[in-house]
């Protein structure tokens, strides 16, 4: 097993010269005018200054968390919790910098070129440097636990320094390993969430409904925290969110295999071995390895090959070709793995059930971001049905985007759920975390392409705050346009993927706490599951809720100050610059004050469930959490998406009779401010709500066994 981790280990290793060859390569470019070249800095050191400020709070409670585990749980797992900790963020803090040095040379490839194909060249570098970081980083921490711990044990026994409740140390270094990474998502996506549509609301309220100026103009003091939001949250954000989804599937994957093993024997299936044990421990990592080499030549295609006029086609091309190679190279690593060993008897087909299921993962993500593009994108019927309704003002627009918001749950869903059957029957539980990872295999890619969208984003608004000719901002809006869409499809796509990442997630949690041979079952009619199931439910309307009042407030705070800014003498008339700086550190303050409560949420609700009632209880909750926050986050993400589109739609000048500044345009504008915070704050929170829930249930299931007051 050894000579496998260490051939993965050196994909991810070309994967980083990679990485490290686009960074440098994004800074050789020429950032443009002085006035460009000012405007980035301060963007650039904003968002530094917030991700400095949010890891000195996140890190404290870390360091804390993992004391515990180790004093309590399992040695080594506080060291594993750290290493989780520490790949996020350093995906965070890579990915922010290469889209903060990316944005401002996209706004000046296109007035040096005015060419779209050499402007969406560097945008897709940019987002490149975070979608492989995500993967590289992800994998190369677990296959370090893997080598450093001797790999995959079914029947190692570990103990805490202090306590001596008995656990399996693989997989506790696993699920800690897990958690860490899913701790500093919560906490990025909160604040992240919290900080860009508090300055975005505010400054759509101030520049196009309260003061009537262009978007992005820089007489607004909140356009530069909006910049900074893009890349704070739809970039080190997202990375977060992705990366603890990838590897979270992985673990799953691990210790479902340590589940059927254990089950088998107990079976009297004598025939099973420790060969099919390894295979089963081995596939999922080397699975992430090919993928990994997909999104490498995917990408590396794009980055190299004459561009054309037509950037959706181009970044869809690069999302086919990572996917098409990593379907033929995870076939012929199954093939390798499995076609020697004796199988279990639910690899009804067999070496290729892992396979099939992998694939089915594969189709229903480019299903699900195909069904977001319909229900989001300027191209299609339901977003210009909308942009239609804004003639007849705000309240059409509001019902008509959440009839779009709600309709839009149902295909997604019947995705989920159609793979997760077939990929059961096809290879057991099993199948359904192969299914999930077949998902996020080719996740350097798909999150390579969502990063377009906001580094897009801010060089339009850099074209348009730095006074470029209109023709640049042309080209930046084109971008911009499609970057919408690639963002929407990201959103669905990370949706889906932690539906089935949480899947995976409870059914390894059941096994977890369930005694050797003994089948695996979460009573559902148990008055413990079933309130347990209502509560986590209920917990998840209150978390949106929070979420939802946090920005808003904060929006308000910021649009008043920007208010209070722009009456001062100079500002509206160009003549005096705005103190940008202030409001970059209110926005900074109000997210990380407001950051703590919903994270700690998420953390401590399975813990009490646990210690209070046990296991069953604690499974109703994620159960309950997980059937209503994922139809919630799909409408969140869509109805958002749409009412944003609608709004460029009109602005597009799509919308004959109605131009920018029109009553129409105005109820666009406030369908678009309620879109802001459910799409990027309460939608891509919400998956790791309930994918964090499941991992520290996962983590702490030993102790709700034994430990448990009432359960």
């Amino acid at each position: 097993m050894t000579t496998v981790w260490l051939m993965v280990l050196c994909v991810t290793i070309v994967a980083l010269a990679y990485i490290f060859y686009n960074y440098a390569r994004i800074k050789k470019m020429d950032e443009g005018t002085d006035e460009m070249i000012q405007m980035s800095a301060i963007i650039r050191s904003g968002s530094e200054t917030f991700l400095k400020t949010e890891f000195r709070s996140i890190w404290i409670v870390m360091i804390l968390v993992a004391l515990i585990f180790s004093l309590f749980i399992e040695k080594t797992s506080g060291l594993s919790f750290i290493l989780g900790g520490a790949m996020s963020s350093i995906v965070c803090v890579l990915g922010m910098k290469s889209a903060t040095y990316a944005n401002v040379r996209t706004a000046n490839k296109a007035r040096e070129t005015m060419s779209i194909g050499e402007t969406v060249k560097v945008a897709l570098c940019g987002g490149s440097i975070s979608g492989l970081a995500v993967q590289c980083f992800g994998l190369m921490g677990f296959v370090l636990i893997m080598l450093i711990t001797g790999g995959v044990s079914h029947d190692a026994v570990g103990t805490g320094l202090l306590l001596d409740l008995e656990c399996n140390p693989t997989i506790m270094r696993m699920t800690t390993y897990s958690l860490g990474c899913s701790l500093v998502a919560m906490f990025n996506r909160v604040a992240g969430g919290n900080y860009t549509k508090a300055a975005d609301i505010s400054s759509d309220i101030l520049g196009k409904i309260r003061h009537d100026l262009p978007e992005d103009d820089s007489r607004v003091p909140n356009v530069i925290a909006d910049f900074i939001g893009d890349n704070v949250n739809d970039i080190a954000g997202n990375c977060s969110d992705l990366l603890e989804s990838f590897v979270a599937t992985m673990a799953a994957s691990i210790m479902i295999g340590v589940t059927l093993y254990k089950t088998a024997l107990n079976a009297g299936e004598s025939f099973i071995t420790d060969a099919t044990f390894n295979a089963t421990s081995i596939f999922p990592v080397v699975m992430a390895g090919v993928g990994l080499i997909g999104c490498l030549i995917g990408l590396g295609m794009a980055a190299f090959k004459k561009m054309g006029s037509n950037p959706a086609h181009e970044l869809d091309l690069a999302t086919w070709v990572s996917a098409g190679i990593t379907v033929v190279l995870s076939g012929i690593a199954a093939y390798v793995i499995f076609s020697r060993v004796p199988l279990y008897t639910e690899f009804v087909l067999g070496w290729a059930s892992p396979w099939v299921s992998a694939i089915l993962g594969i189709i229903s993500g480019i299903a699900i971001g195909s069904i977001t593009e319909y229900y989001t994108s300027t191209e299609y019927k339901p977003t210009q049905k909308l942009a239609e309704m804004c003639p007849e003002g705000s309240a059409f627009v509001i019902t008509k985007g959440d009839a779009i918001g709600s309709r839009s749950c149902l295909l997604p869903i019947l995705v989920i759920g159609v793979a997760l059957l077939v990929s059961g029957h096809l290879s057991g539980i099993y199948g359904i975390a192969i299914s999930a990872l077949g998902m996020l295999a080719f996740v350097g890619a798909t999150v390579s392409i969502d990063a377009f969208g906001p580094i897009a984003d801010n060089a339009g608004g850099l074209a348009e705050s730095c006074h470029l000719p209109a023709d640049v901002r042309v080209i930046t809006d084109k971008l911009d346009a499609v970057g919408n869409t690639t963002a929407a499809i990201g959103k669905g796509f990370a949706i889906g993927s932690a539906a089935f990442a949480t899947v995976s997630l409870i059914v390894a949690y059941v096994g977890n706490y369930t005694a050797v041979g003994a089948e695996l079952t979460l009573n559902f009619a148990s008055f413990v599951v079933v309130a347990g199931g209502i509560i986590g439910g209920a917990l998840v309307e209150y978390f949106s809720a929070v979420l939802t009042d946090n920005t808003i407030e904060s929006a308000k705070v910021m649009a008043d100050e920007g208010d209070r800014m722009m009456s001062e003498p100079g500002v509206l008339e160009g003549t005096v610059t705005p103190d940008y700086n202030k409001m970059v550190a209110m926005a900074a303050r109000l997210a990380i004050k407001k950051m703590v409560v919903p994270s700690v949420l998420a953390l401590f609700i399975p813990i009490i469930g646990g210690f209070l009632f046990g296991v069953q209880f604690v499974g109703g909750i994620l159960i309950g959490a997980t059937v209503v926050a994922i139809p919630r986050a799909i409408f969140m993400g869509n109805s958002g998406g749409a009412f944003d589109n609608a709004k460029k739609y009109i602005e597009s000048g799509s919308l004959k009779g109605y131009p920018k500044g029109s009553d129409a345009h105005k109820a666009a504008v406030v369908g678009d401010t309620v879109g802001d915070t459910r799409k990027d704050v309460v939608g891509v929170a919400l998956d790791i709500f309930i994918k964090l829930m499941s991992t520290v249930a996962n983590t702490l299931a030993t102790l709700f066994t034994h430990l448990s007051l009432f359960g």
